[in-house]
């Protein structure tokens, strides 16, 4: 399949911040947006906006979000827009509290109902990062928990499909290299990964922390990443790919400053607050995304869904241009992408779907 544009739904605004869902498609719609990744916070947005449920720690009832999601699948299907995956189904990875792992895998029967009402095959799960006394060291059990997870998907009508994200800061698997070697180890037809240049860069190149914004050896370690990358993943495995940048800190983010948060670790404070989109060097984006994501689609030679999942501060406005500014913005971007990694664009007669695929 070549290459499509999507953006997460929360990229366009923060549900909480006064957009509604149906503002923020009409904006991936006039920007060309052909896909989205749904956040579930979203979902469960639009189900209390539906029904006279009162909001609660539980969240909105079966009935209700399976309601939702008919409502953002018509929403969508108006507009062109596809939803490619729901997520994040979080925190479900090597908990050491075996009664809430069975807890979440009950909800995860609700995640199946929610997909087929939302006509997707796939669900995304970051692995966990939930605090250290709470998740295994033992990676046996996490890929255990996984395929688990991959076996219940596979016995749905469709099957089901999982694509698991390494993020900088997760508890256990916190790079690329150990989602593969989950991903090799689960062994399943139906689970595969993310790959996101924000959490690989996040990870091994950037720290926050730092008042250079960087890691030691910055830059040979993400040559090297990139090798193993090239050299071991099965694009087969690749189910789609993130692509975006970060803003480098004028402090180091430390207690004290604006974005700290005692309860986060300190790459989560900086991606909720920071992250920009590919190229947008004048907002202080200094990750090597264009080599990362080169490594993508020319190393790789991935091709499916390319996916600009934005968090940022703006988000949180309520400025009702905050919608359309974001979707802009991603736009923008995805120009600057297709040029930099030399991707030709085929726009068939018969078909309102823009294919791209990369060219060498």
């Amino acid at each position: 399949m070549p290459c499509k544009l999507a953006i997460t739904s929360m990229s366009l605004g923060r549900c909480y911040a006064g957009h509604s869902f149906a503002t923020k498609m009409d904006a991936a719609h006039k920007y060309g947006y052909q896909g989205i990744e749904l956040f579930h916070e979203d979902l469960v947005d639009v189900a209390y906006s539906l029904s006279s449920e009162t909001p609660s720690p539980e969240g909105p009832s079966q009935e209700a979000q399976a309601a939702a999601a008919r409502h953002i699948r018509r929403l969508c299907q108006a507009r062109g827009i596809e939803i490619i995956c729901l997520q994040p189904f979080s925190h479900y990875d090597g908990l050491l509290d075996r009664e809430e792992h069975e807890r979440r895998l009950g909800q995860l029967e609700l995640w199946f109902t929610l997909a087929r009402e939302l006509g997707t095959d796939m669900i995304q799960i970051p692995a966990s990062f939930l605090p250290a006394s709470r998740v295994t060291e033992d990676l046996n059990l996490i890929v255990s928990d996984l395929q688990i997870v991959a076996d219940m998907g596979l016995r749905q009508d469709p099957p089901i499909r999982f694509a698991y994200e390494s993020l900088c800061w997760s508890t256990r698997v916190d790079t690329w290299e150990l989602c593969w070697e989950v991903v090799q180890r689960v062994d399943r037809p139906n689970f595969g990964m993310c790959l996101d240049t924000f959490n690989i860069a996040g990870r091994i190149y950037a720290d926050p922390t730092a008042a250079s914004g960087r890691t030691p050896d910055a830059e040979a370690a993400v040559r090297q990443s990139i090798a193993r990358m090239i050299a071991h993943v099965d694009v087969k495995k690749v189910f789609y790919v993130q692509v975006v940048d970060a803003e480098r800190l004028s402090e180091p983010l430390v207690p004290g400053h604006p974005f700290y948060n005692a309860d986060q670790p300190p790459r989560m404070s900086w991606s909720r607050n920071c992250r920009l989109f590919y190229g947008e060097d004048e907002r202080g984006a200094y990750l090597p995304v264009r080599e990362i994501a080169r490594a993508f689609f020319h190393g790789l030679g991935f091709e499916g869904w390319v996916s600009l999942e934005l968090f940022h501060r703006r988000m949180a406005d309520e400025e009702p241009q905050v919608p359309e500014e974001l979707a802009r913005r991603g736009a923008a971007s995805w120009v600057k992408l297709q040029k930099d990694m030399k991707l030709n664009v085929d726009k068939p007669k018969s078909s309102k779907t823009t294919r791209v695929y990369a060219s060498l």
